[in-house]
């Protein structure tokens, strides 16, 4: 998890509407800008992530994340999360009734920050494990890469996107996929925005589900809400995968976010369960793993309103189907 840095202005122009053809895939699916699951109950993300990559141990997390009410869990993992983990971690979710997002992290800010990697690289993690993905579509979104560009050199977001897409498409991975905007998620640029069109139609299967990250940028209700527009106006499907309470780059205005995200069925994923260091603790929503000892943010994001408890609805496919596999 890195702070954005950054300007605050939005550049690109909105594009103009696609024409989307029927989904015809498997499993989670886009079908206009809704997610569907396969039988095309419409299914709305209310979630967290949690850090599993940097706490293997935190195991309980998964199910107490789904006592707070969530129905969706972005799970990070990195190079040292090999493919029998991936297994467990799935498995995990599925035993406790949770949508998997599974997130590879370590393309975070790449072009800025030294050690990141790029989405090519992260599509070779994902072909890597695709054996314990395979026939997992009802359950597992997979978040291709986290952040992957800082704010240098974002015009190569849209090539490098529909090439990792196109590189899992090609290994047979079948699953809804989401992709992260530039400038460490926030797209304030517009780079993402203004592209998403060319790179969802990139897609074969077009079953891509764009994700923004709100934190500084978005410190006002216009900035959300423009940002919402933009997706809705032209018919694409958005998420926030990341959003915060207040951050390193400014305030965020995280009721309107909860709030425009509930009444347009947006998803949400907040940042983020536990275990936050390097100054940004402040993010963390249980003190210690701890869900009795919830933070003002995780008091929030689970107990607003608008919050997970009182929106999120359980995927239907834990109703539908059995879940051995």
């Amino acid at each position: 998890m890195c702070a954005a840095l950054i300007a605050f202005m939005f550049a690109a122009k909105h594009p103009s509407r696609s024409s989307h053809p029927p989904q015809t895939g498997v499993g989670l699916h886009v079908s206009g800008r809704n997610i569907v699951e396969a039988n095309g109950n419409s299914f709305v993300m209310r979630g967290v992530s949690h850090p599993y990559a940097w706490h293997k141990d935190q195991n309980q997390s998964f199910a107490d994340i789904k006592r707070l009410g969530a129905n969706s869990l972005r799970v990070v993992l990195t190079d040292g999360v090999g493919a029998g983990e991936v297994s467990d971690v799935i498995a995990r979710c599925k035993q406790n009734r949770l949508i998997c997002v599974l997130e590879y992290h370590d393309t975070t800010g790449y072009g800025e920050k030294d050690d990141a990697k790029a989405l090519d690289a992260a599509a070779g993690y994902w072909t890597g494990v695709k054996s314990v993905l395979a026939g997992q579509e009802d359950f597992v979104v997979i978040n291709v890469g986290n952040e992957p560009f800082g704010n240098n050199d974002t015009a190569g977001w849209a090539g490098a996107t529909s090439g990792a897409v196109k590189k899992l498409r090609d290994a047979g991975l079948r699953h809804l996929i989401m992709v992260d905007g530039p400038n460490w998620g926030q797209d304030w640029s517009g780079v993402m925005r203004g592209n998403a069109s060319s790179v969802f139609n990139s897609d074969p299967r077009r079953n891509i589900v764009f994700s923004v990250h709100m934190y500084g940028v978005y410190g006002t209700a216009s900035k959300v809400t423009d940002y919402y527009d933009a997706f809705q106006n032209t018919g694409l499907p958005l998420v926030v995968g990341e959003f915060g309470w207040k951050h390193t780059d400014g305030d965020v205005d995280e009721d309107t976010i909860m709030n425009e995200a509930q009444s347009r069925g947006i998803g949400y994923l907040g940042w983020s369960w536990s275990g936050n260091s390097g100054g940004v603790e402040y993010l963390d929503m249980a003190t210690g793993f701890d869900p009795s000892r919830l933070t003002e943010w995780g008091q929030h994001i689970f107990n607003s309103a608008n919050g997970i408890r009182a929106t999120a609805k359980e995927a239907t496919v834990y109703d539908d189907r059995a879940m051995a596999g």
